[in-house]
């Protein structure tokens, strides 16, 4: 891969994943994108355009992050995309699935900083997706709200620990525009767009438009910044 510094987007297949990946693509940099697919990530790659590549890694498998990141070199943008829907109400735990999450999130995230820290120079930053389940918990999320809050005070510790590289998190309201949120039947979200003061839900490209802030702005880090429309003020 070239020498210079790369964006590297874990879970850059998503609809996140891309949108930060083609704004980096159109100004000619280096973009890497992560899948658990192999053919999904270079197909991602083929979409995004640029100098975008794609590999394949498994946040859920963390002693094989190392190999999967060997072959990239300088770092200096670092967006940690990657979500696992865990619907695990606790009367009918399924212990694998919050095993998949916790480690995804929790281990799965840190050991890819830990593995490309040592690639970024001082003036680099990290972006971290939680989630406001950690907020506002519901039947069922037991272990994402848990792993969100992680992600929240991981942001805090990392903060301090990689300075003065930022590290920053973002975590999102219901997305109306996106593939898992669009799909539901018509008028399932009133309740949320009512007590929204925006009147309406964000969307996918005020989620990206947040990330690259915390990505580009030198004066922000240790912040867990909410893109919710305002939401959570209800």
């Amino acid at each position: 891969m070239p020498d210079k510094n790369a964006v590297v987007i874990i879970g850059g297949t998503s609809v996140f994943g891309k949108g930060i990946a083609k704004h980096y693509a159109a100004q000619g940099r280096q973009v890497i994108v992560s899948s658990r697919e192999p053919d999904r990530a270079n197909e991602a790659a083929a979409e995004i355009g640029g100098a975008t590549t794609g590999i394949a890694l498994d946040l859920t498998r963390p002693h094989d992050i190392a190999g999967a990141l060997a072959d990239v070199g300088a770092v200096d943008r670092l967006v940690l995309v990657s979500i696992y829907r865990d619907d695990n109400k606790v009367k009918d735990y399924n212990i694998d699935a919050a095993l998949s999450l916790v480690t995804l999130k929790l281990v799965g995230f840190t050991e890819v900083i830990h593995q490309l820290a040592g690639r970024m120079p001082p003036d680099s930053s990290i972006v971290m997706f939680g989630g406001l389940a950690k907020d506002r918990p519901y039947p069922g999320s037991t272990t994402i709200t848990t792993v969100n809050g992680g992600v929240m005070t991981m942001t805090h510790t990392l903060a301090i620990e990689l300075a003065p590289i930022r590290v920053n998190a973002v975590h999102s309201g219901i997305v109306g525009d996106s593939p898992y949120w669009a799909g539901r039947p018509a008028g399932s979200l009133e309740p949320t767009i009512a007590r929204t003061p925006l009147g309406r839900l964000v969307t996918v490209d005020e989620v990206v438009n947040a990330v690259i802030f915390l990505l580009e702005n030198s004066g922000v880090t240790g912040v867990n910044l909410r893109v919710d429309g305002g939401w959570m003020l209800k």
